[in-house]
């Protein structure tokens, strides 16, 4: 089994950027040094208020992901609103993305905090998987942490679930963190056996992550942006990748 590669979302990055018309911080320039720093991949969740990431930055990041074959390029978000077109575009003109992660939020919701559910989400998800297989794209589902729905995503077609991880980053250090690990071990184990791959995000950041990793055996990804982006102000990018890479590390060995 491969270790789990770390995605960085770059949500964060555009945030700040969009306060002012001068076009910095620069999300490809982001992009580049996380990348040069040994991330394996980029996330991106461009919602259609385009309160952060832009049609126009998702493109470029494409464009840059060209040049780095063996990376990611991991686009999110609800595939009812505008993740379908965007991804489509892309295809279109040939740039690649290799994983789309199905988020059932809102549009105008603050940030993701629910997964997919079944047998309720079934039907409007299985022919949206179907468009992004034909189009040779991965689909992730964005998922709570429930052993008992993962056969339900299997069944729809999905390749993977991202584990919604923020219930346990506000268990860390509580009396409910051991709880929390347990929960999220054996949804991940459900969704192996039911024959799908683990992603995880949210809320996970330097001190919670290498445990998690411990516990919750067998997680190909994680997708981390607000903690490592927040981390990246004070530390610089290379830094900060390399101290998640570590993270990473210790909760494999």
């Amino acid at each position: 089994m491969n270790k789990t590669s770390l995605s960085v979302n770059l949500n964060k990055v555009a945030l700040v950027r969009n306060t002012r018309r001068l076009g910095i911080p620069s999300v490809t320039r982001a992009a580049t040094q996380c990348l040069e720093a040994g991330a394996n991949g980029i996330t991106v969740h461009p919602r259609p208020d385009q309160r952060h990431i832009r049609a126009t930055d998702v493109r470029e990041l494409a464009d840059l992901m060209r040049h780095w074959p063996q990376r990611e390029f991991n686009v999110e978000g609800n595939p009812l609103h505008n993740l379908m077109d965007c991804v489509l575009d892309l295809r279109r003109s040939n740039l690649p993305v290799h994983q789309m992660t199905f988020v059932p939020d809102s549009e105008g919701q603050f940030t993701s905090d629910h997964g997919w559910s079944f047998p309720a989400d079934a039907d409007r998800l299985r022919p949206l998987i179907a468009q992004a297989h034909s189009l040779g794209v991965r689909v992730s589902l964005f998922m709570d942490a429930e052993p008992g729905l993962m056969p339900g995503a299997k069944a729809v077609g999905a390749d993977r679930v991202e584990l919604y991880t923020e219930p346990y980053a506000a268990a860390w250090g509580t009396a409910q963190q051991g709880a929390e690990l347990a929960r999220f071990a054996e949804a991940a184990r459900s969704a192996l056996s039911s024959g799908l791959a683990v992603n995880a995000g949210h809320d996970l950041n330097r001190e919670n992550l290498a445990a998690f990793l411990a516990h919750v055996r067998g997680v190909s990804e994680v997708s981390i942006g607000h903690a490592l982006i927040a981390d990246a102000l004070e530390m610089g990018y290379a830094a900060t990748v390399a101290s998640y890479l570590k993270c990473i590390d210790e909760g494999w060995s």
